[in-house]
């Protein structure tokens, strides 16, 4: 899980520049910006996923829809928000709070899902970033204090040495970064005060600042920043008071976001042992954790929830694409840091045995230790006949140069996955000349499609909704989508979906956009669900059964002579 910074006109110093507009409506009243993501592309020339044609064409094929259970492998949800607690999933063979495990499946009280980064103890918040783990392994193997040992291992394992030496390398880098990060935030977050002085009750623009002089360094950095920022749209005209509370607001969520990384490259640093209190090493382990679906920031894996399955509640006029078919089995699994490949394996396995025919996984890191362990999970789900949807990632790379884990390409080189169940989503935007999203990574052969991953509204915990963005919100699109497919053609195998998602996109050639992803668009569900019926539904599942109705003999006329 990797969150897509708010404050990203900061991260190259303090330099910055815009191509967008001010809004014409707030986006926190703006009901059209809400649902953008749900558009119909050939009415409107907006590249959303053409939601409400989908279950209009079903509907119109006498199909009736069947519950699918999707499974959301993420950071925890909040299973009562108003907006999700009547599409979360509810174990059928489980009694509430009654301390036993009555499905007999090895965990107690699990009604909505599962919590595999916790225990007895608590639950885990900060882990560390997998390259961290693998550092702090393998570093006394490596390069202990015996040269000729060390020379030794790196021969007997030259697999885990390349992993080794690239997490060194990635480590290195982004503790450096982090670290000079979290000062730049502190930094500008001191000078927020100064800024609301220089300006002195004046509005935000170049004519204010034109003539101020900084008296200390305090206020020449405030007064940098001022400059940067004035000429971004948002801000620009901006009274004093608004400055500062959006300037605090961006900053926070900075410094949430880079506070925690002290942590997260800290080789020091493991509190597994403690909270989980399983054996990390033995793969094989599956029952350990507990039954906290929420955890203690559930903030993404809610906002992914309602993105598939949300309901609109009071003014709120969110939804999820499959808020009517879908219901949400919460898995916990990704920590404020890097997921662990031992739970990811038992996650998949544990949503699999029960019942969960589609599992969203907005995730992804530089290396994978277990990696196998995973795609024995992997292979496990394609024999169970379910569909894996996987966030492409928000580095704005290739992934054939920087793979994602997990993938589901065992080598680079191969012609084609190793199965054929998981189906790899790239983020799009709804400005047309700016398709792909700047951070959405990307394949021609390895991401199959793109969906919308920018200005999300979507439920967020404390009963609250908020706009994101990263390929961690077009997975959950791309989910919902195949949950409306699967909804009402029971009978499509994991293939079926994707081929038939893939090869009915709206494409786009502009700035290579077709060369993106191997559909070279943006999925249309209910193009999609055309193809799926025409195709491969087998005209037996699901269908409304019409009673014949005899008819009457008509009445003789009387005929008037």
């Amino acid at each position: 899980m990797k969150k897509v910074m708010l404050a990203a006109v900061f991260l190259a110093g303090f330099t910055y520049s815009s191509a967008q507009k001010t809004p014409a409506v707030d986006p926190k009243e703006d009901k059209d910006l809400m649902t953008w993501y749900h558009k119909d592309f050939a009415t409107t020339k907006v590249y959303g996923v053409n939601t409400e044609n989908a279950y209009k064409f079903l509907e119109s094929k006498g199909l009736k829809p069947k519950t699918v259970v999707v499974g959301v492998l993420d950071s925890g949800v909040q299973v009562d928000h108003p907006g999700l607690i009547n599409n979360m999933w509810k174990n059928p063979n489980e009694i509430p709070n009654n301390g036993k495990d009555d499905d007999g499946n090895g965990y107690i009280d699990d009604i909505h899902g599962w919590n595999f980064i916790g225990g007895k103890n608590g639950d885990i918040g900060i882990d560390n970033m997998e390259v961290t783990r693998v550092v702090a392994k393998y570093k006394p193997v490596f390069e202990g204090d015996n040269s000729t040992q060390n020379k030794a291992n790196q021969a007997k394992m030259p697999e885990e040495f390349a992993m080794y030496m690239k997490s060194k390398e990635l480590f290195t880098k982004k503790s450096v970064d982090a670290r000079q990060s979290f000062q730049r935030y502190t930094m500008i977050n001191e000078a927020i005060p100064s800024m609301v002085a220089i300006l002195g009750g004046q509005p935000l623009n170049a004519e204010t600042l034109k003539n101020k002089k900084p008296s200390t360094q305090l206020e020449a950095v405030a007064l940098e920043i001022l400059n940067n920022i004035a000429k971004d749209p948002a801000f620009t005209g901006k009274t004093p008071a608004e400055v500062e509370s959006m300037l605090k607001e961006q900053m926070k969520g900075a410094l949430d976001y880079f506070g925690p990384m002290a942590k997260q490259y800290d080789i020091n640093y493991d509190p597994r042992a403690e909270i989980v209190g399983d054996n990390y090493d033995d793969y094989s382990e599956k029952i350990y954790g507990n039954n906290h679906y929420q955890g203690p920031d559930a903030e993404h894996g809610t906002h992914v929830s309602g993105i598939i399955a949300g309901l609109p509640q009071g003014k709120e006029v969110q939804y999820g694409v499959a808020s009517r078919v879908a219901k949400i089995m919460s898995v916990r699994t990704v920590p404020n840091g890097d997921e662990r490949d031992k739970d990811v394996a038992n996650a998949i396995r544990y949503a699999v045995d029960n019942g969960a025919k589609i599992l969203n996984m907005s995730f992804g890191k530089p290396v994978s230790p277990g990696k196998n362990v995973v795609w024995d999970a992997f292979q496990y789900a394609q024999d169970k006949g379910v569909l894996l949807v996987k966030a492409a990632g928000n580095e704005n790379e290739d992934v054939a140069e920087h793979l994602a884990y997990p993938t589901n390409f065992k080598n680079i080189t191969d012609e084609a996955p190793f199965v054929n169940n998981v189906m790899v989503v790239g983020a799009s935007t709804n400005r047309n000349n700016e398709l792909r999203a700047d951070f959405s990574n990307y394949n021609k052969k390895m991401v199959n499609v793109f969906a919308p991953g920018e200005e999300i509204y979507s439920t967020v915990p404390t009963n609250e909704y908020s706009y994101q963005q990263g390929t961690s919100m077009a997975s959950p699109v791309a989910a919902g989508a195949a949950a409306v497919l699967l909804a009402y053609m029971p009978n499509l195998k994991p293939a079926q979906i994707i081929e038939a998602l893939v090869k009915t996109s709206n494409l786009s050639s502009e700035n290579e956009f077709g060369e993106k992803s191997q559909a070279g668009g943006v999925i249309d569900v209910k193009k999609a669900a055309e193809y799926a019926y025409n195709n491969f539904y087998d005209g037996k599942s699901n269908t409304v059964k019409v009673k014949a109705v005899k008819k009457s003999r008509p009445a003789k006329k009387s005929v008037k002579k």
